[in-house]
């Protein structure tokens, strides 16, 4: 009989123990998805600092949420964190009630994939023509440890037209 009880009371011990170690399996994976989101969180307060930049005219907070040897992958070939302060600035000065709608976004820890809609009044200076405007685009980040790296704008091809005099190759057209 006690090697029954004995046998039981071994046997009781390592199903406490390996429900036990579950636990801890879990706790583990808990803290990487913990981890793994605050990640997604920080390359998403990044993008926001960057959309809140363009509202604002604000190019100060950049440095914050952009990395020193970023790359944008705009129209004029690759630019980099100071032409995007300065396309802030330019950008403002043409339009003062820029809004900007997140209409979506996806992250995960190197990604922010953002479908936005653009409005406001455009004073003609960038070479758009003068009067409101709407476009959306898709804008895709790639991040490393918070900061934005790398960013890429996908347009519908109607939008883009809207901006062809901006970017050289286009007539704009008089009124």
């Amino acid at each position: 009989m006690k090697q029954i009880l004995s046998l039981f009371t071994i046997g009781l011990a390592f199903v406490l123990v390996s429900c036990n170690n579950d636990k801890t399996a879990d706790t583990a994976t808990s803290s990487s998805e913990k981890k793994d989101n605050s990640m997604v969180e920080k390359n998403l307060a990044a993008t926001h600092v960057v959309t809140k930049a363009f509202e604002t005219g604000d190019a100060s907070m950049i440095d914050s949420a952009v990395a020193s040897d970023f790359v944008d992958h705009t129209d004029h070939g690759d630019k980099n964190r100071d032409s995007l302060k300065a396309m802030i600035a330019a950008s403002k000065a043409d339009t003062k009630d820029a809004k900007i709608e997140i209409i979506k976004e996806v992250a995960d820890n190197d990604y922010v994939f953002s479908w936005m809609r653009f409005t406001g009044t455009s004073s003609g200076k960038m070479g758009m023509p003068a009067g409101p405007y709407e476009m959306k685009s898709i804008e895709v980040v790639k991040f490393k440890d918070g900061m934005a790296v790398e960013h890429w704008t996908f347009m519908q091809p109607a939008d883009m037209m809207k901006m062809m005099p901006q970017m050289g190759m286009g007539e704009q057209k008089k009124k």
